[in-house]
Protein backbone atom coordinates (compact mmCIF):
# COMPACT_ATOMS: atom_id res chain seq x y z
CA UNK A 1 0.00 0.00 0.00
CA UNK A 2 2.61 2.23 0.89
CA UNK A 3 4.13 1.78 -2.74
CA UNK A 4 0.80 2.89 -4.30
CA UNK A 5 1.12 6.21 -1.95
CA UNK A 6 4.46 6.89 -3.17
CA UNK A 7 3.93 6.34 -6.86
CA UNK A 8 0.71 8.56 -6.55
CA UNK A 9 2.97 10.67 -4.45
CA UNK A 10 5.49 10.86 -7.48
CA UNK A 11 2.85 11.52 -10.19
CA UNK A 12 0.91 14.46 -8.29
CA UNK A 13 4.54 15.83 -7.72
CA UNK A 14 5.14 15.04 -11.58
CA UNK A 15 2.05 16.87 -12.47
CA UNK A 16 2.48 20.19 -10.39
CA UNK A 17 6.06 20.39 -11.56
CA UNK A 18 4.49 20.21 -15.43
CA UNK A 19 2.15 23.02 -14.29
CA UNK A 20 4.51 24.54 -12.75
CA UNK A 21 6.53 24.63 -15.90
CA UNK A 22 3.72 26.28 -18.00
CA UNK A 23 3.32 29.23 -15.58
CA UNK A 24 6.93 29.82 -16.19
CA UNK A 25 6.19 29.85 -19.62
CA UNK A 26 2.95 32.21 -19.97
CA UNK A 27 5.39 34.42 -17.41
CA UNK A 28 7.53 34.98 -19.80
CA UNK A 29 5.44 35.50 -22.44
CA UNK A 30 3.83 38.20 -19.91
CA UNK A 31 7.26 39.75 -19.47
CA UNK A 32 8.43 39.54 -22.98
CA UNK A 33 4.95 41.51 -23.89
CA UNK A 34 5.68 44.24 -20.99
CA UNK A 35 9.27 44.96 -22.18
CA UNK A 36 7.06 45.04 -25.97
CA UNK A 37 4.82 47.59 -24.51
CA UNK A 38 7.83 49.74 -22.66
CA UNK A 39 10.03 49.70 -25.92
CA UNK A 40 6.72 51.29 -27.48
CA UNK A 41 6.24 53.70 -25.18
CA UNK A 42 9.69 55.24 -24.81
CA UNK A 43 9.50 55.44 -28.93
CA UNK A 44 5.96 57.67 -28.72
CA UNK A 45 7.55 59.85 -26.23
CA UNK A 46 10.54 60.43 -28.38
CA UNK A 47 8.52 60.69 -31.29
CA UNK A 48 6.43 63.47 -29.10
CA UNK A 49 8.82 65.13 -27.73
CA UNK A 50 10.00 65.88 -31.44
CA UNK A 51 6.59 66.85 -32.69
CA UNK A 52 6.65 68.81 -29.61
CA UNK A 53 10.07 70.75 -30.63
CA UNK A 54 8.81 71.17 -34.32
CA UNK A 55 5.85 72.41 -33.27
CA UNK A 56 7.12 75.01 -30.83
CA UNK A 57 9.30 76.34 -34.08
CA UNK A 58 5.85 76.31 -36.39
CA UNK A 59 4.19 78.51 -33.65
CA UNK A 60 7.45 80.57 -32.80
CA UNK A 61 7.47 81.27 -36.73
CA UNK A 62 4.11 81.82 -37.27
CA UNK A 63 4.03 84.70 -34.14
CA UNK A 64 7.38 86.44 -35.88
CA UNK A 65 5.36 86.92 -39.14
CA UNK A 66 2.41 88.14 -36.99
CA UNK A 67 4.33 90.37 -35.05
CA UNK A 68 5.92 91.71 -38.56
CA UNK A 69 2.54 92.50 -40.40
CA UNK A 70 1.24 93.93 -37.61
CA UNK A 71 4.35 96.73 -37.33
CA UNK A 72 3.56 97.05 -41.17
CA UNK A 73 0.10 97.57 -40.48
CA UNK A 74 0.70 100.28 -37.18
CA UNK A 75 3.32 101.97 -39.39
CA UNK A 76 0.65 102.37 -42.65
CA UNK A 77 -1.75 103.71 -39.90
CA UNK A 78 0.63 106.11 -38.51
CA UNK A 79 1.30 107.47 -42.15
CA UNK A 80 -2.59 107.83 -42.86
CA UNK A 81 -2.89 110.05 -39.75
Amino acid sequence: MSENVQTVMYELLKSIQTKLADHDRRFDAVDKRFDELGDLVRKQRRDTAGLLVMAKAVTGDFAEQVAAIEERVRVLEARGR
